[in-house]
């Protein structure tokens, strides 16, 4: 989708003005962390993780992972351009895409980007839900290229919950916020039952994750 001059004006403007609102908010919030160990021994193979998470908690995995050059998929719309354009002040870069429109050229920027020494990243659910069921995307391309997804949760002690069908989580300032990430998961191929079968394990990790970032809240 090509966005008008005034559309493309609107969306940096937002930008703009979120990241300096973003930044001071993130600044009053205590951040718990567990399992970064799992990412490092993926990139201590020569390979790169393909994080996986909830469209929901998509604000705070930006700024638990920035400045890393990780690329996520964003979709081709008004939302996807400024959400883009934020994150890129956050140190991202952006694959356009997602399964209504442009999916299939968005993985093979991933693939590319995966194999060319960036981290890529999915929210799982995303971009219209259902939330909580996993689309076939990320367990596709870590089929494909032999680098596993790498799935995390983040729950906050104390949150404003967004009336959008994600519940997008923004936490309270002075809110402490748990990091959760799992052992990595490989899928062995691109074989529809072997996809599938990612598509659950994924599905089920995130679910013990979510589990594991509330009692990291205690």
């Amino acid at each position: 989708m090509t966005l008008s001059r005034s559309k493309r004006l609107q969306a940096e403007a937002i930008a703009v003005i979120g990241m300096p609102i973003v930044e001071a908010v993130n600044a009053t919030y205590e951040w718990r962390a567990e399992g970064a160990e799992a990412v490092d021994e993926v990139v201590r193979q020569g390979r790169q993780p393909i994080y996986s998470f909830w469209h929901g908690r998509s604000l705070l995995a930006m700024l638990h992972f920035r400045d890393r050059a990780i690329v996520p998929i964003i979709s081709q719309n008004f939302d996807g351009e400024w959400v883009t354009r934020l994150m890129r002040k956050f140190g991202y870069g952006a694959a356009r895409g997602s399964t209504s429109r442009g999916g299939g050229r968005a993985l093979v920027q991933l693939r590319r980007d995966l194999l060319a020494g960036s981290a890529v990243a999915f929210t799982l659910d995303g971009p219209r839900g259902p939330a909580h069921v996993a689309q076939q995307g990320a367990a596709f391309l870590a089929g494909a290229t032999g680098y596993p997804m790498v799935p995390f949760h983040i729950e906050s002690s104390s949150c404003w919950t967004l009336g959008s069908w994600d519940s997008q989580q923004v936490p309270k300032p002075g809110a402490v916020v748990a990091v959760a990430i799992g052992k990595p998961i490989e899928v062995a191929s691109t074989d529809d039952a072997v996809v599938e079968a990612g598509r659950q394990e994924i599905e089920r990790a995130l679910a013990a994750l979510e589990i594991r970032s509330k009692a990291m809240l205690k």
